[in-house]
């Protein structure tokens, strides 16, 4: 069972979505997520052509490598690997956080999904993950069929030793609930992105403020 992990960061956690942060807009957006506080950011892309999401991830490891913050990739070790990414986002349908580890290293951030099951949650720290995350918490455009969470699922994680991550229609105004409920991370699609670069920042911003106020563990990065 692993141990708390220190590569794992405290804050927001961003993810994009290609509905709201487009190829026109990917990179703009992101940066602006990192302006505003944002301690982790995840690519997040299923539909796009593999060369069109390479170039994607890669331009993105750029920014956060600069940024000094980790990149995830959802769902797709290889690639991490690839761009040099800092870990790997897993679901229960895709490869095994064993196959990811032997693909990525030691040093890898490798995040699983739980849903509400804290059997998965033991099984995922059991595999090795760094972080579990659990949701959805709340109504979810990006996950609408998702199974629902109660904030008291986020304990298990400390149970287990590992950061909690939450994700599921997270918002400026409900996510200090989840803070205040064990809430490491707050992994945020819809609640960020999908307007200006002026208004990602300002909503960041928000999101660094709740962390600083009502998380023991949160620094202000920068």
């Amino acid at each position: 069972m692993g141990a708390m992990s220190t590569r794992v960061p405290v804050g927001l956690y961003a993810i994009t979505d290609s509905r709201l942060t487009p190829p026109a807009t990917l990179t703009a957006s992101v940066e602006a997520a990192i302006r505003g506080g944002a301690v982790m950011i995840q690519y997040r892309e299923k539909s796009a052509p593999a060369a069109e999401r390479l170039a994607q991830a890669q331009n993105l490891q750029s920014v956060c490598a600069s940024a000094g913050i980790p990149l995830l990739i959802n769902d797709d070790p290889k690639l991490a690997r690839r761009v040099g990414a800092a870990g790997v986002h897993l679901g229960q349908t895709d490869c095994s956080a064993e196959e990811a580890r032997y693909l990525l290293g030691d040093d890898a951030i490798i995040g699983i999904t739980c849903h509400a099951d804290p059997v998965l949650a033991e099984a995922a720290a059991n595999a090795g993950a760094d972080y579990l995350a659990f949701g959805r918490f709340f109504t979810s455009s990006t996950k609408p069929d998702a199974p629902a969470a109660a904030p008291d699922i986020l304990v298990q994680a400390k149970r287990l030793g590992l950061p909690a991550t939450a994700i599921g229609g997270i918002t400026t105004e409900n996510g200090e609930l989840l803070i205040r409920a064990g809430a490491d991370l707050l992994a945020v699609v819809g609640g960020l992105f999908g307007g200006t670069p002026e208004a990602i920042e300002h909503k960041a911003r928000i999101f660094q403020r709740l962390f600083a106020s009502h998380h023991p563990l949160f620094s202000i990065p920068r």
